[in-house]
């Protein structure tokens, strides 16, 4: 294989899932307008707790669904400046039965979900307590991200019940690639294995920086609609991003079939406010979590995505201080030179093969061609400028895939499967390039990514793929990608350099 494919696919990126229209069934949700709480819509399940039927329930005052006291909390609540998500609970006045709640504040109505709250069931915060205290410690005294995440799925899985939890990270094609996991046997194992953006769509990924966490404690529940299918506000579905209860596509559920669970649940980790991992956890009968609990791991959450932010910023940030320090030694030994093409390809002091990482480098001043370390024969090189000089590469250029965009360098990728171009002064033809040699990759796939999503012949119905197992791919003719902070300091010296030589012809 040349290049690398794109799987995060186009037709399941745009299905609209926050307009499904129905529920889970171990809640109920209610639909206010904004101003009277007056109840607008209501999941057609409400009829198995209250005393009258869901049709009766719309135009009725919420005040009359929950006990007075309830009601004048909720109204105080959201009377307080930038309340978006509050969680509460709630009983209603016919039986004094407890729900936790989680209300859902919008312009022109309110969304609130509400689950049942039963004693009997699940754990409770005061008994996880010393759990989650050791594992918050754990977690903050982790020196590595591996190490975050070999702790994270070990001790989430000891703490929630589930028979497996996992933990994937995202790469720059949204591909998740499995580094830690923690499960029992009975469940398939997938440790280095690599799954399809198409797995987690793009609409799915957005939906995570809205909710912390995704629970789906039974695939084979009993979904339950929005009565009525309208909303009388916004005149269309109404929008369940926000909701924990938001229906199912019978395509995930296939897949979570096809996997041989029966539940999961996802836990977000953010990175500098971009999607950077997710923790999936798994169980092959069906597992319900109160919300009392599931708001442990959303505070858990939390906690792992400051502490792996934390680390990858600091490692981030020290590498970009090394970089700055070559860069810094590179510019002065030219200055102290005058000598461009001396400066950057010196074979006893810093040079621009230390500064980048790279196996080879050529300097292009006034059709005087330079190098050092491992490049393209002499024709190969003339080739490949006549080839930039027509893209007119007047910026920071930079691959990891040159055969992909230009064939005749599948003759050099033993040493320029990657380039990093430099134009001094594009109208000149003055360049610097750096070359990265080929890495040969095998991918670990979960399953064939090219089956992700299969087509019925109908051309509408589709369903995920029925196999996980290990399908390997290798990948050729790439080099290690260009990090965007030597793409950075790229631009800092074409500057310097631009300069420089500017300052060389004029004076």
């Amino acid at each position: 294989m040349i290049e690398k494919k794109q799987y995060d696919s186009d037709f399941c990126g745009s299905l609209p899932i926050n307009f499904i229209n129905s529920i889970q069934d171990y809640g109920y949700v209610f639909v206010l307008e904004r101003e009277q709480l007056s109840i607008i819509q209501v999941s057609e399940n409400v009829s198995d707790v209250l005393n009258s039927s869901f049709q009766q329930l719309i135009g009725m005052p919420f005040e009359a669904i929950v006990t007075t006291s309830d009601f004048a909390r909720l109204k105080t609540i959201f009377s307080e400046k930038n309340a978006t998500r509050i969680p509460l609970t709630l009983s209603l006045k016919h039986n004094d039965q407890s729900f936790y709640s989680l209300i859902h504040v919008y312009p022109q109505h309110l969304i609130i979900e509400m689950e049942a709250v039963d004693e009997l069931k699940g754990r409770k915060f005061t008994e996880v307590f010393q759990e989650v205290k050791n594992l918050s410690g754990e977690i903050e005294q982790a020196d590595s991200v591996i190490e975050v995440c070999n702790i994270t799925v070990k001790e989430l899985r000891k703490l929630s019940g589930f028979d497996g939890v996992l933990m994937y990270t995202f790469d720059e094609n949204w591909n998740g690639r499995v580094v830690a996991e923690d499960k029992d046997d009975r469940l398939e194992h997938y440790l280095g294995q690599t799954f399809p953006a198409s797995d987690v769509p793009k609409q799915a990924r957005e939906l995570y920086l809205k909710n912390p966490y995704r629970l789906i404690p039974n695939r084979n529940y009993k979904p339950s609609r929005l009565y009525p299918v309208i909303n009388q506000l916004s005149n269309s579905f109404t929008d369940l991003s926000s909701c924990n209860l938001r229906g199912v596509p019978g395509v995930h559920l296939e897949y979570m079939g096809n996997m041989g669970i029966n539940a999961s649940m996802s836990i977000r980790v953010i990175k500098n406010g971009q999607l950077w991992a997710l923790i999936s956890c798994h169980n092959i009968e069906p597992k319900y979590l109160d919300y009392e609990i599931c708001a442990v791991f959303e505070w858990l959450s939390i906690v792992i995505s400051n502490r792996i932010s934390l680390i990858l910023n600091q490692e981030e940030y020290n590498f970009s201080i090394e970089l700055q320090s070559k860069r810094t030694a590179l510019t002065d030994s030219i200055y102290a030179g005058e000598d461009i093409t001396e400066g950057l390809i010196s074979a006893t002091g810093p040079n621009i093969l230390s500064l980048f990482n790279a196996d080879g480098a050529a300097v292009v001043i006034n059709g005087r061609v330079e190098t050092l370390g491992s490049v393209p024969e002499k024709d190969d090189l003339e080739n490949l400028l006549l080839w930039l000089e027509g893209k007119n590469v007047n910026k920071v250029f930079s691959t990891s895939n040159l055969p992909g965009l230009y064939g005749d360098a599948e003759a050099y990728t033993h040493c320029g499967s990657g380039i990093l171009v430099i134009p001094i002064d594009s109208e000149r033809g003055d360049y610097v390039i750096c070359f990265r040699p080929e890495v040969v990759e095998t991918i670990d796939w979960g399953g064939n990514p090219n089956e992700a999503i299969n087509f019925e012949p109908d051309g509408k119905s589709y369903h995920p793929r029925n196999s996980f197992k290990l399908w390997k791919e290798r990948l050729l003719m790439h080099s290690e990608p260009w990090n965007l902070k030597e793409l950075e300091v790229a631009d800092s010296l074409r500057n310097f350099l631009f300069e420089f030589r500017t300052r060389q012809l004029y004076s």
